[in-house]
């Protein structure tokens, strides 16, 4: 019986699992005019990087921006249309990369 619960959990937390293929191809929708494809080449001085940061903190940002705990119009109409899968996916994305840009995070 405990083995059973233990499976139905392992799938069910893969069945919700973050897919950075899945955020790649979001990303390259939504993200990249401001940030660049891979998160490293922001059109604007005062956009950060996103690529290598943590995931949990890029879920945290975008959830942020969503709900309003973060003050950014831009942001907010775009993470406002997102889902939560869409900002693990963009997330694992982002997190994934590798940093090559000296542009100053803020």
């Amino acid at each position: 019986m405990k083995l059973v619960f233990l499976l139905a959990c392992a799938v069910a937390v893969n069945a919700y699992a973050a897919d950075a293929a899945k955020g790649k191809q979001k990303a390259a929708q939504v993200c990249a005019a401001c940030h660049g494809p891979d998160g490293n080449k922001p059109s604007a001085p005062d956009q950060p990087v996103l690529a290598g940061q943590y995931e949990d903190y890029l879920v945290r940002a975008l959830s942020d921006y969503k709900n309003g705990r973060r003050n950014n119009a831009i942001m907010k109409g775009f993470a406002g249309q997102l889902s939560k899968q869409d900002i693990e996916d963009l997330a694992a994305w982002f997190a994934s990369q590798q940093r090559t840009s000296l542009h100053d995070q803020r």
